[in-house]
């Protein structure tokens, strides 16, 4: 079983982190899409009153794979030349910003409530009394918008993997699978 990445391959951690955050993803989107489609409901409550705790572990799980993407750096196949080595690097880097801020930006709205948060039952902020309309406001703009901005990159990410696949280009998604590619030119 191979724990870290390769020139060939990801490595267990790496695919696990990846497609673990891809389920809690696509289950924020599922959630919030549901809302805006059919309103409140029992199963968009259900759904809804997840997203803070979701998003909070999304935000673990980010800096957890952002460390260990830094961890694996120089074993990992380089983006390639050119304009799709460029494109691809400017995309990852994006989608790791957009799953740092969208999060934080959450944690920020909900600190500056004033109300108090633990989720799964894990007090992660007291509540105090009064808010910081200064920065609910911003914070309030900000997370959706870049939200639906992330699941656009997402979209392009899946589209440009899919792309590679069947140009025969790079089979990046063989590599995420754990699968040996023999061409890991890496241009995501």
């Amino acid at each position: 079983m191979q724990w870290r990445d390769t020139a060939s391959r990801y490595g267990l951690v790496s695919r696990g982190l990846h497609w673990g955050m891809a389920l809690l993803f696509a289950w924020q989107f599922a959630a919030m899409g549901m809302r805006l489609a059919f309103g409140r409901s029992p199963l968009t409550a259900f759904m809804v009153g997840s997203h803070g705790g979701v998003g909070t572990l999304l935000l673990l799980l980010v800096l957890l794979r952002g460390g260990w993407s830094l961890l694996n750096l120089r074993r990992r196949p380089p983006y390639g030349d050119g304009w799709p080595g460029w494109a691809a690097r400017t995309g990852h880097f994006a989608l790791y910003g957009l799953m740092v801020t969208v999060p934080a930006l959450a944690l920020l709205r909900q600190y500056s409530s004033g109300r108090a948060f633990a989720p799964f039952g894990v007090p992660l902020m007291a509540g105090f009394e009064g808010r910081v309309e200064a920065l609910i406001g911003p914070a309030n703009a900000a997370h959706g918008l870049l939200a639906w901005t992330m699941l656009v990159l997402v979209s392009g990410h899946i589209a440009m993997a899919l792309a590679h696949r069947v140009t025969g280009r790079s089979d990046v998604l063989a590599r995420m699978a754990g699968r040996e590619t023999r061409n890991p030119a890496r241009a995501e």
